[in-house]
């Protein structure tokens, strides 16, 4: 009887464990460190407190990305700051020990890449457009279009398991014109986790605060109270820029929120669905983003 009772407990306990939903596994690729917090780290908080799984990767480790120091002391620094930020955000972060400036679309790298797409284990992938004003930007969507295919290939990088379905890659969002123009497929709004994205934001200090690669000793802060209004400069000044894009793709908000929902929506993340990887019904987009109310409510 005891062991009728305990075959039956384990019978039940796999039963549940079978039906119980699979987390949600999300990769994003950002060019250096603070790419990918800017793009996708209001979705990624969402994702996180839902109990879904969100790692980032940096292509490269933003090592000559400040004005006034480079090399080994700035890319620890900036790995610093990302971890900092993923901690806020929930998430995972890596930062790969490339040369900032000089990531190239190698067979290594892409090697590279479809190996992280696969310990993942990811149904969705994030990167930039392959049209971009920064090289580093430009070859990390490169990249991803080129290991699109290529993780469900089981003799490509043998070492680790193919995928046995192929992922959605996603682009995220840019203002590049040429040769296509960014085209919103996904646009989710982010009111309710603005200012963890914001908190995320502000501690990439090397970026946002200080001025990164553009800045000067000039502009940059120097008391604890000129750092406090720089940081703040930097929340306001991101504020308005995830303002703009619920703003700029309003429409596509009304068509995924309900017009009255969409027509409120104050800050958004808006991604386009690279042809290359799995092409996701319109109902699979709401099970893979699950933050849109039921179609048709």
């Amino acid at each position: 009887m005891f062991l009728f009772l305990m075959l039956g407990a384990d019978r039940a306990l796999r039963q549940a464990a079978a039906e119980e939903p699979r987390p949600i596994r999300v990769i994003v690729f950002g060019a250096h460190p603070d790419d990918c917090e800017i793009r996708a780290g209001g979705v990624a908080a969402m994702w996180a407190e839902q109990g879904h799984a969100v790692k980032f990767v940096s292509m490269t480790n933003g090592d000559i990305g400040h004005w006034g120091m480079a090399g080994g002391p700035l890319a620890q620094r900036r790995i610093g700051e990302v971890q900092r930020a993923a901690e806020i955000l929930g998430i995972t972060t890596e930062v790969l020990d490339i040369h900032d400036g000089e990531l190239m679309p190698t067979l290594e790298n892409r090697r590279t890449m479809t190996r992280l797409i696969r310990l993942w284990d990811a149904e969705i992938v994030i990167g930039h457009r392959p049209n971009d004003y920064h090289p580093d930007h430009r070859y990390t969507g490169v990249l991803m279009q080129d290991s699109a295919y290529m993780v469900a290939v089981p003799f490509f990088c043998p070492d680790v398991p193919p995928l046995k379905r192929n992922p959605v890659f996603l682009f995220s969002e840019d203002r590049f014109q040429t040769p296509n123009p960014f085209r919103a497929d996904v646009v989710v709004a982010i009111d309710g986790v603005i200012e963890k994205k914001l908190d995320a934001l502000a501690a990439i200090e090397s970026q946002f605060v200080e001025g990164g690669a553009l800045g000067s000793a000039e502009t940059a802060p120097k008391t604890p109270e000129e750092y406090e209004a720089a940081r703040q400069r930097a929340r306001e000044n991101f504020r308005r820029r995830f303002a703009a894009t619920a703003d700029r793709f309003r429409e596509k908000l009304m068509e995924l929120y309900g017009r009255e929902a969409g027509s409120r929506v104050q800050y958004a993340e808006a991604f386009e669905i690279c042809e290359y990887g799995r092409q996701p019904s319109r109902e699979e987009i709401r099970n893979l983003f699950p933050f849109f109310p039921p179609a048709g409510s």
